[in-house]
Order: C-alpha cells, then sequence, then structure tokens
C-alpha cells in the first residue's frame, strides 16, 4: 500500500514561498486589532500605575521611588526586546550591551518587589502597582515589536517598488 500523502501546496509554490520569506523575517504587519490592543495596555498600566501613585497617601520622595521604577522598566524592556530582535536577525549586538539589558530588566522588578514588599500599603494597593507594572511592561514590549514590525515591512515594500 502507498501512504503517501498530497498537499493542497504544490512543489513550485513551495519553493518560492521559502525564496521571497528570509529566516526570522515578518511576512504580513500586525493587524490593526493588535496595535490598538496593544497601545491600549500600554497606556491603561501606565496611567494606572500613575493615577494610583497620584491618588496614594505616601510621602513625595516614595512617589518618586516608584515612579522611577516605571521609568526605568519600560525603557529597560523596550531595549531588551530591540536586542533580543537584533540577535534573531542576526544584527550585531555587543555582549555588554545584551547584559546590561537583562540585568536592568530583572534590577526594575526586584526594586519594585522590594518597595511594595517593605511598604506600608495595603495587600491590595501591593497588588495594583505590581500588575499595573506588569502590564506596562508588556504593553511596552509589544508596542515595540509591533512598531519595529510595521517599519520592517513598511521599508521592505518601499524597496521592492
Amino acid at each position: 500500500m502507498n501512504y503517501q500523502t498530497t498537499s493542497s501546496i504544490n512543489e513550485e509554490t513551495k519553493k518560492e514561498s521559502k525564496k521571497n520569506k528570509t529566516k526570522n523575517e515578518p511576512n504580513q504587519k500586525p493587524t490593526s486589532a493588535y496595535v490598538g490592543a496593544s497601545w491600549g495596555v500600554l497606556i491603561i498600566g501606565l496611567l494606572s500605575y500613575c493615577i494610583g501613585l497620584w491618588n496614594a497617601s505616601m510621602e513625595l520622595n516614595e512617589k518618586g521611588y516608584y515612579f522611577a521604577i516605571i521609568l526605568m522598566g519600560v525603557y529597560a524592556v523596550i531595549s531588551l526586546q530591540k536586542v533580543i530582535r537584533d540577535k534573531a536577525e542576526h544584527i550585531k549586538v555587543s555582549d555588554i550591551y545584551y547584559s546590561i539589558s537583562w540585568v536592568i530588566v530583572i534590577a526594575s522588578l526586584l526594586l519594585l518587589i522590594i518597595g511594595l514588599r517593605n511598604a506600608d500599603l495595603l495587600l491590595s494597593e501591593k497588588g495594583f502597582y505590581g500588575i499595573s507594572f506588569l502590564l506596562s511592561l508588556f504593553g511596552a514590549i509589544t508596542v515595540q515589536k509591533n512598531t519595529r514590525d510595521i517599519d520592517f515591512i513598511n521599508n521592505k515594500a518601499t524597496e521592492e517598488k
């Protein structure tokens, strides 16, 4: 018996698609719904974190500490996402920059955890800051990824014309 399976895609189409698509290269733009959701997550995370800080009954220096951590964390994850993407696309990245990016992301998370652990806040408030912080970091990563994908695809389309 012959157990050979057939495919709806012929061999020529497979070969052409492999030629046209290089390794780790995005093949289509992110949908507008995904881009919008990513921006929404980033904005909601940052706004909720900042509104929570604004309304918190803590000293101004504590508010500054938590605000500096969110700025540091958002910048660090954007930088880390870029470095990881550069490595995946075989773009030269120095090992020191790659390492520093990881260290700063981990440091921002540890500083938030240590600060919240020692803060005189209700457990629900600590959870609020932790979740809005993580939501902001996730939003920053996806917005940066989408921006890079869209830019790459637009440049590729311009070069093909």
